[in-house]
Order: structure tokens, then C-alpha cells, then sequence
């Protein structure tokens, strides 16, 4: 019955659309890609593949003329008669002949800028020609991989599940969409995702959308990771040179000029290649334009090439983007990474719907069966064919994730890799039922992060077991985590854990509940602003132990989810019991005759207790909302995308009750804001603004002041200073009233620092930052920096650099602070 009615089916649609088919090659009979296909005067089009293969879909028989272009060839047009048969239409194109003698040269401007200075000038106005409109978008993604090692890290890396070859090479990632988009400029967008398709996961929904496409040259900057520069930015003459090298009429006699553009300094975010401009109009009538990673700021990538080609329709008379593609090429430790997005617009109407709810908080919204469609559909509605190397990877793919998937081969992949071996004992082991989707694992001792120092402990030593319980159908998002964690310490000699149980229940509102009770030494700022490394650092090398801890005993339960898009909420409650430890060690590496401080932060020369021991049980209920939020509806998500034009707001509400004695009970209010500006071109601009206070907290413990992110290492993660003081000592500020505290950093994103000689060489970026707090009884203390970051060889710049002046009520001292990216790593 299921082949009779795909029969049906088959014959239905045969009889539905006719399409036209073939091959483009040049005259030497080599294939060319991405030539653009149109029916003259539509918007119905489509692009050739790699190998030159295209097919056009048409609804109803009739004569008709296929236009073909393609950048640096002369557009060729073809009249088919089309019935209800398969036609095939073979073209050869011939190489466009530039004319280069129409232009006199005028030694008081070059006619090229006098070009792009009217391009500049005409820039708003054929923007706002094509500024808004309904179209259908098909995309496809791939990723390839070259040079894979068997091993990284000491860790087997395998096939990656059939994705590539014996030599480490082949096809990671292949997608597809086909979709109908509304979109008005600037920004606002509905996409509805009709087809996707994922290379080996008939499960799975590709994240091609429109929304990450909308490549615009007319707009000032184009955002590759940062702000470029189009060649005709209103900024444009600061950045590029131009010069024409040729002309060609296009089939309706318009005369198109060929731009060479070429950046003046190389480490600009700007690109290098051709503009294409209309003569007359001035619109954009094709780029093909080239970067650099490290001019995007994205040093793992090696260059970047966006094409596109629009064509012109007589009847609304104005020029549309109808094929865009997007090349990279990456790589780092000797394995080199390439990809290829392609994007076809096709069946524009420069009209939207009468409809007001049309641009929402809701982007992209992905059809329950999208991920459904079988080849009948695809072979029908995929604009452009498929190569030979993506048909292969599809039916191999497919194949191997039948095979892969099915208990027998899961089961006999699971009895090789469960094989317990005494090596185990030392660098962990992991127990897998892969069909059933859950594994044991237990960590082993064995590893640069297994180890640590402290003055309290001595020398630890952690491990841990866990299970993981992942959702048998990936549309659910439930899945549940058991982890319990060990940390002995030698000097203490005493053996110290947590049990900790997650619980996810969907990825719509993201409800997660997660439960905890263990035995754990934990700093007086629960914030941790003393990583275990570099406290560990600090003790063994210098003898500073800034890390104070204390004893923890406790049980613990959290729930939060999203009531609303940009809208999360949580509730927390906790039972603890805390008692003060002191120093069991003076171990260091370095020899000297200074003694380490105490573990008292209130007083480190003493070594009495810090505080008596005690139990408090907490309450709190936090939020956080973003204004601007939109978001991506999946059939089984919800992914939130937050508008970088609105702030976050943070508020937090805590009451601690039931202590051991009343003087420890306490209520807090608190809040945030965080604003993050992007500044285009010229970089961007956060904003961090904390406040808060706490009611009847005159005797309560020192663990439960409001403490806040000191330094006395000279060493920080590296990454943006929005929550912490470089020179503040770690707790002498702390306060059990009220407090606010400013941060600010501007990041120019090399915008200031491209422009300076011998500096630019660099390829970093300039950071200067201000910091204030406030609390009672106390003078205003501030900080003000200036830094590089980005600092490094090559495609590695992990290392930041800052100046630092601290005041409090006049100067108090400055430093120099060492910003190490990879530290945000460790824990």
C-alpha cells in the first residue's frame, strides 16, 4: 500500500511541475559552478552545483527563456518549450570581455572613486528599494574535515561515527533547508522552515536559517564575528582603494562596472576582490569579496569568501540578491577544516502581508515534520542538485546511522569498549548501555585537574563516579545526571564529597530541578574569585594563600525554567552548617622565611577561629529578563536569542532563617543590569551596574556579608572584567548593609589600534575599563585600566594584558594584570 501511494505520488507531482535540466561548462568543457539560472522576468531561480549540474522547476508548460549568469562570463539566454517532459538544456558560457577603454582617466580623481562616491550617495535609496519583501529560501550547509588525528590529547577520536575516512578526512556536517521568509529591513524577520534535512540524522533539524544570511552591502558594516566594512560604507574611502579594471553590458543593455577593492591596511576588519556596480543606478549588481580570519577577530579561520549575484527584474526595476555563497577555509594542530554555505532566493514579492502580528519575538519557527520529507520531496524542491560527493555522503550516512542504531551493532560496540583493564583504576573508566542511552563513568586520578594545594587541605586529590541517563527520543529534552564528586586532602586527612542529581525536563521551557547535599570546603565569596590553579600557584611558588576556606556541610534544592521568552526564573532553598577551619600545612616549593597568613579573612595574622560554628537555612527566588529577546521554535526547543540593543535585568530576593542563633537570620534584596552595546565598526561597550542590601544583618555571620571579586594575584581568566576589582584585596570591602558597584569596559575591536603604526602589526584589540563600589561607611573606591587583548602568535592569542590604577580618595597603587584565557577553563 505505502509503494502504491508513493507511486501516486511520483506521478502526481511529474505531472504537477516540468523542469528543465543540464549541465554548464566553459568552453573547454570544464564545469561551472554557481552560475545563476532565472526565468526571465521572475524571481524563479535557482544555481548550478559544483559540477555545473542545475535544474529548474516550472508549474505549467509554455515557452520560456532561461537566463544564465555568472560572474566574469557573458549572460547567456535560452528559449525552451516546456511540456509536461524532462528537457535537458546543456550550455557552454564564454568569458566576459571587459571593456577597458571606456573610461577617461582624470588625473584630479580616479574614476573609480568617483564610482563608489555615487554608489555611497545612491547607497539609501537602493537599500530601501529591496527593503522589504516575502521570499522562498533554500540553504545547505557543509563541513569538511582533512588531516583528523587517531588521537587527541591521548584520547581515541575514531570515525567520529562514519564521518570520515581512514585518512581523516571527509564530510562532518551536510544540511539542508528549504523555507519561505518575510523580512523587513533592519532587522525584523519570520522564517518558516518547511523541509531539513541533516546528513545521518533523520531525526535531527539543520540550524540553516535566513536569519544568519541577510549579508547586506548596502549597510555600513556586514558582521562576521565583528563589524566589516562594506566597500561602500559611508567610511568606506578610510578603509579601501578601488580601481576599475573593465565594463560589460548585462542583457538589458545596463552597463555594469567591474571594481577592484583592496584594503589599506591589512589588519582592518575589510575585505579584498571585486564590487560590481550598475552604471546609472549604482546598485549592487554582484560582489565577490575575500577576508582574513585574524581581520574578523576569528583567528582559527584562514580566509573567507562571500559571493553574490543579483538580478534585475523590468518589471519592479530594481536589482534582488537571487544566489549568495559563503566559503571558509580553518584550521589549527594540523587539522584544516573548509566549508561551503550556498543560498538561493527565489519567487520575491517586494510586498508584505497585511498582517500586524507578522514580526514577533518569534524569528524562525521549524514545521513538526520538516525533518519528514523522503527524496521524492527533495529531488522535487532542492534548487540546487546535489554533487556526486554529497549524494554519496547522504546514502552513507544514512546507512551507517540505520546500522548504528540498531541494538545489535550498539551492543557489540558497548562489550568492546566496557572492557575493564587494570589502567582503569588510575585514568577512569566508563560503562556504556548506548542503546539505552545511559553509561557509569568514574573519573580516575589521573589528570592535570585531579590535583591541587591549599593551606587548609594540603595536597588534594579529587575523583568522582556518575551516571547519565540521556532521553531515548531526542524531541523529549528530558535527561538526568548523578554525580558525586570526592576531594581528599592530605594534610587534613579527611575525605570530603558532594551528590549532586539533575533533572531536565524539556527544552522548550528548559524546567530543570537539580538537588545537592555534600561535605565541601568552599570559599567565604561563594563566588569563587580565587581559582584552585592559580591559588595553588600563588602558595607553592610566592607563599600567598588569598584562598580562604571554611567547612560546609549541606543539602540543597533548585527549580527554574522560563515563564515567558527572555523571561527565567528560580527558586532555591538550602540547609547548611558551616564551621571554620585553620592552616594543617606551611608546604611550599620556594624556600623563604615568610609565613603563610591565616585562614581568618577578617584578621590573617591571627590564627583564631573566624566564626563560631553555626546552621542557616535559605530561601531565594531570582529572575532575569531581557526586553528585546526573540527566539527559534523548534518541535523540540526553544532557542532563545537575546537582542543586544535591550539590557538584562537581574533581580534576586533572600531570606535566611531558622540559624542555630537569631543573630544569623537575614533577608537580601539585590539586582543587576547588564548592557552590552555594539558599536558596529567601532567595537562595543558593556555595562555592568550591581546593587543590593541586607536588612537585619547586624550579627550575622562574615560568610554571608555581601563580598565582591577582588584580586591580589595579578593573574585573572582573561576574558571581559565586568565582575571583578584587579587590585582590591579580597575581602575589604565586604558589608552587611548596602552596596553598588559599576563596571564598564569598551573593547574597540581594533578599531583605534589598526590605525596606529607598529601597534597594528599586532592584531590586537585596545580595552580600557572603569570599576566603582560603594558601601558605607567607607570612601568610594575606583579603578581605571587600559589593556591589550588578543595577544599571541599566530592563531593562538590567549593572553591579555591591562594597566591598572586603583583610588580611594586619592591614589592607592597600580599594577600590571596578566589575563590568561585558558584559566576560564579550570575549575
Amino acid at each position: 500500500m505505502k509503494k502504491q501511494i508513493a507511486l501516486l505520488l511520483l506521478l502526481f507531482c511529474s505531472f504537477s511541475f516540468a523542469q528543465i535540466k543540464g549541465t554548464i561548462t566553459e568552453k573547454s568543457g570544464a564545469p561551472l559552478p554557481g552560475v545563476s539560472v532565472l526565468l526571465e522576468g521572475t524571481y524563479n531561480g535557482t544555481s548550478a552545483n559544483e559540477q555545473g549540474n542545475y535544474f529548474l522547476q516550472i508549474s505549467k508548460p509554455g515557452t520560456y527563456t532561461i537566463v544564465y549568469q555568472l560572474l566574469g562570463y557573458k549572460t547567456l539566454k535560452k528559449t525552451v518549450q516546456v511540456s509536461d517532459q524532462v528537457i535537458i538544456q546543456n550550455v557552454v558560457m564564454v568569458e566576459e570581455e571587459l571593456n577597458l577603454e571606456e573610461v577617461v582617466i582624470n588625473a584630479k580623481e580616479n574614476p573609480a572613486d568617483k564610482m563608489i562616491r555615487e554608489a555611497i550617495k545612491a547607497r539609501k535609496s537602493n537599500s530601501e528599494r529591496t527593503a522589504k519583501f516575502t521570499a522562498d529560501f533554500y540553504s545547505r550547509g557543509m563541513f569538511k574535515i582533512k588531516d583528523l588525528p587517531k588521537k587527541i590529547f591521548g584520547q581515541e577520536v575514531g570515525d567520529l561515527d562514519g564521518m570520515v575516512d581512514s585518512t581523516g578526512s571527509g564530510i562532518i556536517y551536510l544540511s539542508e533547508t528549504v523555507s519561505k521568509i518575510a523580512f523587513q529591513k533592519p532587522d525584523q524577520l519570520k522564517e518558516t522552515i518547511i523541509a531539513s534535512k541533516v546528513s545521518g540524522n533523520d531525526n535531527g533539524y539543520s540550524y540553516n536559517t535566513a536569519r544568519s544570511t541577510s549579508y547586506d552591502f548596502y549597510d555600513n558594516t556586514i558582521r562576521f564575528g565583528t563589524a566589516m566594512i562594506s566597500p561602500i560604507s559611508s567610511e568606506a574611502f578610510s578603509y579601501y582603494k578601488y580601481k576599475i579594471v573593465g565594463s560589460f553590458q548585462d542583457e538589458s543593455k545596463q552597463m555594469i562596472y567591474k571594481i577592484q577593492v583592496s584594503s589599506k591596511r591589512d589588519s582592518e576588519p575589510t575585505f579584498d576582490g571585486f564590487i560590481y556596480i550598475v552604471d546609472d543606478s549604482y546598485a549592487i549588481y554582484a560582489v565577490d569579496l575575500t577576508t582574513k580570519g585574524y581581520r574578523m577577530r576569528q583567528e582559527f579561520i584562514d580566509n573567507l569568501t562571500i559571493k553574490q549575484q543579483f538580478s534585475f527584474s523590468q518589471a519592479n526595476n530594481l536589482w534582488s540578491k537571487n544566489v549568495q555563497s559563503l566559503e571558509f577555509q580553518a584550521g589549527a594542530f594540523g587539522i584544516k577544516f573548509n566549508g561551503k554555505f550556498s543560498y538561493v532566493y527565489s519567487n520575491y514579492e517586494f510586498e508584505l502581508p497585511n498582517d500586524r502580528k507578522l514580526f514577533g519575538r518569534e524569528m524562525v519557527v521549524v514545521e513538526k515534520e520538516s525533518n519528514k520529507k523522503d527524496d521524492a520531496y527533495w529531488n522535487q524542491f532542492r534548487p540546487i542538485p546535489l554533487t556526486n560527493e554529497e549524494m554519496t555522503d547522504y546514502k552513507k550516512k544514512d546507512s551507517i546511522s540505520t546500522v548504528r542504531n540498531s541494538k545489535t551493532y550498539l551492543d557489540s560496540v558497548d562489550r568492546k569498549r566496557n572492557k575493564f583493564k587494570p589502567f582503569d583504576i588510575l585514568m577512569g573508566y566508563t560503562y556504556r548501555n548506548s542503546y539505552k542511552k545511559y553509561r557509569f563513568s568514574y573519573d580516575g586520578v589521573v589528570s592535570p585537574f585531579s590535583y591541587g594545594f591549599n593551606t587548609v587541605q594540603g595536597y588534594t586529590v579529587n575523583s568522582g563516579f556518575g551516571f547519565v541517563k540521556e532521553p531515548e527520543n531526542d524531541e523529549s529534552g528530558r535527561y538526568m545526571s548523578l554525580k558525586l564528586n570526592l576531594n581528599y586532602g592530605f594534610a587534613e586527612d579527611r575525605l570530603r564529597y558532594t551528590l549532586r542529581y539533575s533533572q531536565f525536563f524539556n527544552r522548550i521551557n528548559y524546567d530543570a530541578l537539580f538537588i545537592e547535599a555534600g561535605v565541601v570546603t568552599e570559599q567565604f565569596n561563594s563566588a569563587q574569585p580565587i581559582t584552585p590553579l592559580v591559588n595553588m600557584v600563588a602558595t607553592l611558588f610566592f607563599k600567598n594563600n588569598f584562598m580562604k576556606l571554611y567547612n560546609r556541610e549541606f543539602v540543597s534544592a533548585s527549580f527554574g525554567r522560563y515563564l515567558a521568552p527572555g523571561f527565567y526564573a528560580s527558586l532555591r532553598s538550602e540547609w547548611s552548617q558551616r564551621r571554620a577551619l585553620q592552616n594543617n600545612t606551611d608546604y611550599t616549593l620556594i624556600k623563604n622565611d615568610d609565613a603563610y597568613l591565616s585562614n581568618n579573612p577578617l584578621n590573617p595574622t591571627d590564627d583564631a577561629l573566624a566564626f563560631e560554628r553555626h546552621s542557616l537555612a535559605k530561601v531565594s527566588l531570582g529572575m532575569s529578563y531581557n526586553f528585546g529577546v526573540k527566539y527559534i521554535t523548534r518541535p523540540d526547543s526553544r532557542l532563545q536569542i537575546r537582542d543586544s540593543d535591550y539590557p538584562t535585568l537581574f533581580f534576586n530576593y533572600l531570606h535566611a532563617f531558622a540559624g542555630s542563633d537569631s543573630n544569623f537570620n537575614y533577608s537580601q534584596v539585590s539586582g543587576r543590569i547588564f548592557y552590552d552595546l555594539n558599536l558596529e565598526n567601532k567595537g562595543n561597550f558593556a555595562v555592568n551596574l550591581k546593587g543590593g542590601k541586607l536588612f537585619n544583618a547586624e550579627n550575622i555571620s562574615f560568610i554571608d556579608y555581601q563580598h565582591f571579586n577582588g584580586n591580589q594575584t595579578n593573574v585573572n581568566g582573561g576574558g571581559r572584567y565586568l565582575n571583578v576589582f584587579n587590585l582590591l584585596p579580597y575581602y575589604d570591602a565586604s558589608t552587611n548593609n548596602s552596596y553598588a558597584e559599576f563596571h564598564a569596559e569598551y573593547n574597540d575591536a581594533g578599531y583605534f589600534i589598526n590605525k596606529i603604526p607598529l601597534l597594528n602589526l599586532l592584531k590586537t584589540n585596545l580595552i580600557l575599563g572603569a570599576h566603582q563600589l560603594a558601601v558605607p561607611d567607607r570612601k568610594p573606591y575606583q579603578e581605571f585600566s587600559i589593556g591589550l587583548d588578543k595577544l599571541g602568535f599566530g592563531k593562538f592569542r590567549q593572553l591579555r594584558l591591562d594597566y591598572v590604577r586603583s583610588y580611594q580618595g586619592g591614589f592607592v597603587g597600580d599594577g600590571i594584570i596578566f589575563g590568561l584565557k585558558f584559566l576560564d577553563f579550570v575549575d
